[in-house]
């Protein structure tokens, strides 16, 4: 049974930083090997490849562009009538994916239309959904990249999200059918939604391609208060076998590499050496 990899969301983690470069820097300096970046578009990709490599890091995962925030979009993935800016926005996350050697891209399934009742349009979206994540199964394979479908939970964090539990996205992966596509899975949002966490993870980490996690319900640090036990967690990850990256995707509750505490200590019943030593 390997030790878990982790990687830095920057997104979330060194909110004290400003700016990507400085976050890569500082995820390398705190032992780091891998980092990712939900969304890395307002900088140019070739600066954003040449801070990786100084900071000695992978970027393992992007998100497709949110679409129009100022209009409440979160992903375009399965809104109807988008489907020319999905498509637009997958060919600049393949150009951003390519330029960081990243091999992963979070396909956001986006909302349901405001005031939209979500079982009368789920038939609709989720058509729309199918017809996106066939054609980006095309362009990914082309590249050789790898899509992920992330189901976030509509009970605390998005109400209108279109996908919200793994049960509802492996079922579409299934109708899908493409071996490049796969499941992400955000141990804060399941737990959220369906609770039941071995079960899912053993169920459904045959076709997981990236994990994510945080403690329910402060999204904090692993080892901060609240219902999930990450050494259980952990070690459940390991003992069925995954090998994909962890992701640390959580909200600091403070200066970010004094509450990697969690993470020094699992890299230290583990046997790895710290960084810097």
């Amino acid at each position: 049974m390997a030790p878990l990899r982790f990687s830095a969301n920057l997104s979330w983690l060194f909110p004290e930083l400003s700016g990507f470069p400085a976050r890569l820097r500082a995820a390398g300096s705190s032992g780091f090997e891998a980092a990712e970046i939900g969304w890395p578009y307002a900088e140019p990709p070739e600066a954003l490849a040449r801070a990786a490599r100084e900071a000695g890091l992978r970027v393992v995962l992007i998100n497709t562009p949110p679409g129009d925030r100022e209009k409440g979009e979160n992903g375009l993935g399965a809104v109807p009538g988008r489907q020319a800016a999905f498509r637009e926005g997958l060919e600049q996350a393949v150009l951003y994916a390519k330029a960081l050697g990243c091999s992963r891209i979070h396909l956001m399934a986006g909302r349901v239309p405001k005031g939209a009742d979500r079982a009368v349009v789920r038939g609709e979206m989720e058509t729309v959904f199918l017809e996106n994540l066939r054609h980006a199964a095309e362009v990914l394979a082309q590249e050789n990249l790898v899509g992920l479908l992330e189901p976030i939970n509509t009970r605390i964090t998005d109400p209108r999200y279109f996908l919200d539990t793994p049960q509802q996205a492996a079922a579409i992966l299934q109708k899908v059918g493409r071996p490049n596509l796969q499941l992400q899975m955000d141990l804060f949002h399941w737990q959220i939604m369906d609770g039941n966490l071995t079960g899912n993870v053993r169920e459904f980490l045959p076709i997981v391609g990236h994990v994510q996690v945080a403690q329910v319900p402060g999204r904090g640090e692993p080892n901060s208060p609240g219902e999930l036990n990450f050494s259980y967690l952990f070690q459940l990850l390991e003992d069925e076998g995954y090998t994909g990256f962890v992701g640390c995707e959580y909200q600091p509750r403070g200066d970010t590499v004094e509450g990697l505490s969690w993470l020094r200590s699992y890299w230290e019943m583990r046997g790895r050496p710290q960084a810097g030593q």
